[in-house]
C-alpha cells in the first residue's frame, strides 16, 4: 500500500479504499487475512484506532469477517460484490460525463477503439 495520505479525506477512509482496491485488483483474495491492526499502524505510523475503524467499516459492509483471536479475513463473494457495485457506480456517476464529452468532441466508436488499441 502507498504511504502517501490525502489531506482532504480521513486516513481510515483512505485505508478502507486501498483495501477495496486491493480486493478488486486481486492482490487480496477471498479467504486471505488482512494484516494485523498493530502491524498496519506501525508500518504507516497511524493510530491503531484509525486502522481498526477502517477494518470495522469493511466488516460493516460484509467484505471482511473478524475472527476473535485469529484475525480479519476477506469474505467469500467480496470481489464479486465490489465489482458489481463499482460497475454500477461507474455507469451511474462517471459514464454520463464521459459520454457527454465523447458526444461534445464528436468522437466515433472507431476513434475510441483505435485510441484504445494504440495504448
Amino acid at each position: 500500500m502507498d504511504q502517501e495520505w490525502n489531506a482532504n479525506q480521513p486516513i481510515y477512509r483512505q485505508l478502507h479504499d486501498r483495501i477495496i482496491a486491493m480486493i478488486l485488483d486481486r492482490v487480496l483474495n477471498e479467504g486471505d487475512p488482512l494484516p494485523s491492526v498493530r502491524s498496519v499502524a506501525a508500518e504507516y505510523r497511524v493510530n491503531p484506532l484509525t486502522v481498526l475503524k477502517a477494518y470495522q467499516q469493511l466488516a460493516d459492509e460484509n467484505l471482511v469477517e473478524k475472527r476473535r483471536g485469529v484475525g480479519t479475513f476477506i469474505n467469500s463473494g467480496a470481489h464479486a460484490n465490489l465489482l458489481a457495485a463499482e460497475r454500477q457506480r461507474f455507469l451511474s456517476e462517471e459514464w454520463p460525463i464521459i459520454a457527454a464529452t465523447i458526444q461534445r468532441l464528436g468522437l466515433s466508436p472507431q476513434d475510441l477503439l483505435t485510441s484504445a488499441e494504440e495504448q
